[in-house]
Order: C-alpha cells, then sequence, then structure tokens
C-alpha cells in the first residue's frame, strides 16, 4: 500500500495521553499547526489528571490551554473499544502517547478503537524499538503485542497507519533502575557486551519529528519511521561519561545468559525483561544514517550533549 499517494491530511488531531512524550509531541504539534489553516490539536486526558492538585500535571493543563490544545475527557484503561471508537470518530487523526502504563493489553484495544471509528491515520503507540527484527518469543513479551498491533493494521486499507521508531528514551539509559549507568560508583554496566549498541532519542526531539511526520508533505502512509538521537555502544557510553564528567568508569558485561537467569528468577520483572532484551542487541539499534532525522537535516540531541546537560554539576 506504500506505493499510492495518500490524499489524507492531518488537521483534526488526538493525542492519547499528556505524559512524558505526550507533552513534546502536543507542544510541536500546537506549534506547527499555527502555521496551517483550520488545524485543530485535542488531548485525551483522565479527569484525574485535569483536577489533579499535582503541581506538574496543574502546570501541564495550564500549558496545554495556554497553546489552545483541547482537554478531552476520556480513559483509556476503563472505556471499551465502543466508547473509544465513539470518541476517536470525531477526528481525521489518533495518535498514541499513553505509553505502556496503560497495560499490555491497551495497545491493542486502541487500534482496534481506531479501526471500528473509520478515522483515516492512526499512529499507534509503538515509539520504541524495531519490534518485527526482534521477533517474537523474546524476554519482552510487550514487543509481541506490539506486533500483533501492526499485523492488525496491516491487515486492513481503511485507515492509514504511520509507526516511528525510535529506539529507547535517552534519560531512560541513565535511570539508576536500570542499572547500567551507576554514577554513584563511577561503572557502567554494559547489556550484552561492550559492543552491543542501542539507539537513544530523547522525548523532546521524538517531539520536534513527530510532529513533522504528522505534517509531512507528501503524506506519510503505512510506513514505519526510524529515528535516532544516537547510536552508541555501551563502551561508547562509559568514553562519554569519563571526558564529560571528568573521572574514570569501570566498566563490565551483563552477558545475555546472566540477565536471563536473573528474569528466570523473577520472571515478571519488568526491568529484567528490558535489560534481557536489550542485551541481545536485535532489533534494538540502527544507524542514524537513513533515519528520517538525518534525512532531512533536523538537529537532535545526541549522547555526549545529554550527559553535558544533564549530568555535569557545573
Amino acid at each position: 500500500m506504500t506505493d499510492a499517494t495518500s490524499t489524507v491530511k492531518s488537521r483534526n488531531i488526538l493525542v492519547l495521553g499528556a505524559g512524558e512524550l505526550g507533552m513534546p509531541v502536543l507542544r510541536n504539534l500546537a506549534r506547527r499547526a499555527k502555521a496551517i489553516d483550520g488545524t485543530k490539536i485535542s488531548v485525551l486526558l483522565r479527569s484525574s489528571a485535569v483536577t489533579s492538585a499535582d503541581p506538574g500535571k496543574a502546570r501541564d493543563v495550564a500549558e496545554l490551554r495556554d497553546l489552545g490544545i483541547e482537554i478531552v475527557i476520556g480513559d483509556l484503561v476503563k472505556s471499551s473499544v465502543d466508547e473509544l471508537a465513539e470518541v476517536f470518530s470525531g477526528y481525521d487523526t489518533v495518535i498514541g502517547c499513553a505509553g505502556y502504563a496503560a497495560g499490555v493489553n491497551t495497545p491493542m484495544k486502541l487500534a482496534k478503537a481506531a479501526l471500528q471509528a473509520g478515522i483515516p491515520r492512526y499512529f499507534p503507540w509503538q515509539f520504541g524499538v524495531d519490534f518485527e527484527a526482534i521477533g517474537r518469543g523474546g524476554p519482552q513479551d510487550i514487543f509481541d503485542a506490539q506486533l500483533d498491533v501492526r499485523e492488525l493494521l496491516r491487515s486492513q486499507n481503511k485507515t492509514e497507519w504511520v509507526v516511528i521508531s525510535t529506539g529507547m528514551f535517552m534519560s531512560y539509559l541513565f535511570e539508576p533502575e536500570f542499572g547500567v549507568v551507576d554514577l554513584q560508583n563511577s561503572a557502567v554496566h554494559a547489556l550484552g557486551s561492550l559492543d552491543t549498541q542501542v539507539t537513544l532519542t530523547t522525548p523532546d526531539d521524538i517531539g520536534v519529528l513527530t510532529a513533522e511526520i504528522v505534517f509531512f508533505e507528501p503524506t506519510i502512509r503505512n510506513e514505519i519511521v526510524f529515528l535516532a538521537g544516537d547510536t552508541v555502544s555501551y563502551g561508547d557510553v562509559a568514553d562519554k561519561l569519563e571526558v564529560a564528567l571528568g573521572r574514570s568508569f569501570s566498566r563490565s558485561e551483563w552477558t545475555v545468559p546472566f540477565l536471563m537467569d536473573e528474569l528466570a528468577q523473577d520472571p515478571q520483572n519488568m526491568m529484567r525483561k528490558y535489560r534481557a532484551a536489550f542485551a541481545i542487541g536485535r532489533g534494538v539499534a540502527w544507524s542514524k544514517d537513513g533515519t528520517f532525522n538525518h534525512k532531512h537535516g533536523i538537529p537532535v540531541t545526541n549522547v555526549a550533549s545529554w550527559i553535558y546537560a544533564n549530568l555535569r554539576k557545573d
């Protein structure tokens, strides 16, 4: 289906979620929409998020209103496919930014609702790795659920779809809980090996690039679009930390057998599933050369820049 030119234009857009990824996507859609007549951006939020006393959530809601984004009340988890389809039917484009926090079954529910609604264009929550290169039956079973969504979208021709592959969110690599970078002890634990590579992109860059993809001409349809802020090995990460922070970092390897043994001891541990999947190294890294941002000369944050901006104390 990729050989035909699409006549679909995204002018009435609903974004699902306003979290770590949703907010950057919404900001940049609103920015780009100013130059495109008749374009309206809306966001679906739970009522509890809109009325929350939490300062961060209140600040986000105020920003959304300042940007002229319409807030639609709904619940992706509690609503049925029929209820979601009714909401989606009022839009020409739906973009999923709710992430895995909504539950492993939610991506399929949202895809079914999008197709039932007959919306012209759908961007599923697939902002991650190359699930098809990874294949089925790996340590992270959520990836299998994402392949199910792709198969469903490919099985029909009424709703055009776009998948945006971003690699890992860059900040996640440095999360203490993830265990790869141990700043306190100046250590890097490589997943798989020091030569294993990973593609990383910041949510802010994903927001910029997603907005460009949504409004790109000719319309992108039925395609997987790859992004990359940087593609590095774990050895590279240790080198960049040493340069930026001015101290030595020890290096060790958490091999695939070691991580699979760890996972076997706690099979439902989400962090251990991710570590093992990334250690295998398949489908989690790709060259920047073929990416949308590289082809179109759109600047992005690399790992060295992120470290300087977020980890240096001066």
